[in-house]
């Protein structure tokens, strides 16, 4: 004690000497403790603010004095980047949310390239680079994207002159997925120079039309990507021109794909109204609505366990709308849209960050998918979709398909 009051002391007549001014010992003590003690709070408050407030403070040093007991006490050896890495991805399976989960880095990495190569449909694996932009990793032969001379190791920057640097990695694969049946440009190496890319002699439609010998138009919707809205409407005019009386949509499998293909499609068969809603965080809404002009026809849509995201909108509309019947079986309930979070660590989040709701404000995915007014399921699975007009005379009898959905549809429709 007497060393620490020397220290001071001479600290004291340290200042004392330079400006000259008694000072009494006890107000540099004063002045140290308000000093040590402004400093201890202000760096507290500072923590706290940085963990979000001080309940989630409580939960970051709860989990630390686990991650501590774990390391002393724990008989096998601890392998610390495992036990991070399980701890959250154990974070979000808390969430109850099946399509959100934890990717380690590696996992992250291996994701960018398997997701943004399968989505973007043009022939190339892309890896978002830090500076902004997109490295194209690889190119299939005889894609698109080698028909336009894209290489490896350049960087894509903008889609048809819209910028892709602040893009995330899902906002990049929807603004190419919506032009693969058009042509489109890519700027590359920060505007250096554009190439073209012709994906329209390439583009397989995802509609197939028939008339049934029951007169109904039967119209099956494999996915909802770029061009299905015009393929549809097209393919519904022509059944129509054929005489069709009644229709049969058929969304069996159908995984979604793009919510402004489903509204076109939407808009163009529902009279006026809200058509659907997209839920995010706080509140924010977007609201998607239709015209006056409709398609005034008996309707059927079918559905199974196979119907995702945005086919599951699609009928759930159809239904709120009392404008078709739905037969099948439930969907799966997957209409909650994902973002994929980076991590500061390399790692990633794939978190649901939106949800579709029904024009009346119904979350289909929290009711668990979209309910069909008639339950049935096919005795052969693999009988969907066969019929190829064997549906007998136009009462609907004498069928021949194994497909026991369409064929209850249509006798409906009849």
């Amino acid at each position: 004690m007497r060393l620490g009051q020397r220290i001071l002391q001479g600290i004291l007549n340290f200042f004392s000497a330079i400006f000259n001014l008694p000072i009494r010992l006890k107000y540099v003590i004063l002045a140290i403790l308000l000093l040590v003690g402004g400093t201890y709070w202000k760096t507290r408050r500072d923590m706290l603010n940085a963990v979000g407030g001080r309940s989630e403070y409580d939960e970051a040093m709860r989990y630390i004095e686990i991650k501590n007991v774990v390391d002393k006490r724990f008989i096998d050896p601890v392998d610390r980047n495992t036990l991070g890495d399980n701890a959250a991805a154990a974070i979000i399976a808390g969430l109850g949310d099946k399509w959100s989960y934890y990717m380690s880095p590696n996992e992250y990495k291996a994701y960018q390239l398997s997701a943004t190569g399968e989505y973007a449909g043009i022939g190339m694996a892309l890896l978002k680079e830090e500076g902004g932009g997109f490295e194209v990793m690889s190119v299939n032969m005889d894609s698109p994207a080698a028909w336009a001379g894209l290489t490896a190791g350049d960087i894509i920057t903008s889609v048809d002159d819209i910028d892709l640097t602040d893009k995330t990695l899902d906002e990049a694969r929807k603004l190419i997925r919506s032009r693969l049946n058009t042509k489109f440009t890519l700027g590359i190496n920060k505007g250096k120079k554009q190439i073209e890319v012709d994906c329209s002699g390439v583009y397989v439609s995802s509609v197939l039309s028939r008339l049934e010998k029951t007169q109904a138009g039967y119209l099956q919707i494999k996915n909802f990507e770029a061009g299905t809205a015009q393929d549809c409407k097209a393919a519904i005019e022509s059944l129509l021109n054929q005489g069709a009386n009644a229709l049969c949509i058929d969304l069996r499998g159908n995984p979604g794909g793009l919510d402004t293909e489903v509204a076109e499609f939407l808009d163009y068969l529902l009279p006026s109204g809200r058509l659907f809603i997209m839920q995010y965080k706080n509140g924010r809404q977007e609201i998607t609505e239709s015209d006056g002009m409709c398609i005034q026809l008996p309707m059927c849509v079918l559905i199974n366990a196979d119907t995702f995201g945005e086919a599951e909108v699609c009928a759930a509309a159809l239904q709120e709308f009392q404008w078709a019947t739905l037969i099948g079986e439930p969907t799966t309930g997957k209409t909650r849209t994902q973002e994929t979070i980076a991590l500061s660590d390399g790692s990633a989040i794939r978190l649901s960050t939106g949800t579709y709701l029904t024009g009346s404000g119904v979350d289909i995915s929290a009711h668990g998918g979209v309910s069909p007014g008639y339950i049935m399921h096919n005795t052969d699975p693999s009988a969907t979709g066969t019929t190829l007009g064997t549906t007998g005379d136009s009462s609907g009898s004498g069928v021949t398909s194994a497909d026991e959905q369409l064929m209850y549809a249509l006798k409906i429709l009849s």
